[in-house]
């Protein structure tokens, strides 16, 4: 069962559960995924695939984790509190990020099958890491896991 399925079944459960928060952010993902997939048609795609999904999801974490912060500072933790349910229900979707000894495992693997020798080549590293574990693997912290093992 792809993501989209998987929103429309948990939409339909949290709406006859009648937890009005889940439904509410399930359909602030979906909105955001017909914005996506309205974004995508120009380059002649009609509904976007699940690892563009998976990276939507991610921004949107993301984003709600930097608003915490300014709510934290402005003393706001019912806006706190808010922001982190919606985290809860948006990590619902993604799959568990590879982190730690596996991120270190994973980067090895992609640095041999590549025959990556320097920083010069963290580029290919990179593009065979995407490749395998998409949405698995938050870009972000892998840089500096691969720019370390590459010696950089």
């Amino acid at each position: 069962m792809g993501l989209r399925e998987q929103f429309m079944e948990a939409l339909k459960a949290s709406m006859k559960s009648g937890d009005a928060a889940t439904t509410s952010t399930i359909r602030m993902i979906l909105a955001e995924l017909k914005k996506v997939d309205i974004e995508a048609r120009p380059r002649g795609v009609e509904k976007v695939e699940d690892a563009e999904i998976l990276a939507m999801l991610r921004r949107m974490v993301k984003s709600r984790r930097e608003s915490i912060e300014m709510y934290r500072q402005g003393g706001r933790q019912d806006l706190v509190d808010k922001e982190a349910a919606e985290i809860a229900v948006i990590e619902r979707f993604l799959p568990p990020e590879l982190e730690g000894e596996a991120l270190e495992a994973a980067v090895r693997a992609a640095i041999g099958e590549t025959g990556a020798a320097s920083v010069k080549d963290m580029g290919k590293v990179m593009a065979a890491l995407k490749a395998k574990h998409g949405g698995a693997l938050d870009m972000a912290k892998a840089g500096p896991v691969v720019k370390a093992a590459l010696g950089g």
